[in-house]
């Protein structure tokens, strides 16, 4: 397999290289979780590379881990479901797609239904 060519610097995870040696980079972005009602989510219905067994996958969260962990948090306990955060994903176990959106409506996020 090729490898994929680097086209830019943000292709090399946000490396800064100066030749200066009192260089100090400054943290200028400023990391914070919009609200429900700015969150435009995606629910999700997958079975797949699971061994058959069905989950509720929940993409486009933008924010902090800690809010998207207390997302998850929330939505499995009213589900009365396991789960888990992956990457910027929450997964749900079990087919739980109009109920986990029934709840981000009443939360106020703005839920999209995705795939069959």
């Amino acid at each position: 397999m090729a490898k994929k060519k680097k086209l830019s610097l943000e292709d090399l995870g946000g490396f800064v290289f100066s030749t200066n040696d009192n260089f100090e980079l400054e943290d200028t972005i400023e990391h914070k979780t919009l609200t429900p009602q700015n969150q435009y989510l995606e629910a999700h219905f997958s079975n797949k590379g699971r061994g058959g067994k069905t989950v509720t996958i929940l993409k486009g969260f933008e924010g902090l881990e800690e809010d998207l962990k207390a997302l998850a948090k929330l939505l499995k306990k009213k589900c009365g479901v396991g789960g888990a955060v992956k990457g910027n994903e929450i997964i749900i176990q079990g087919n739980y797609r109009d109920k986990v959106m029934t709840i981000l409506t009443k939360e106020g996020y703005n839920v999209k239904r995705v795939g069959g």
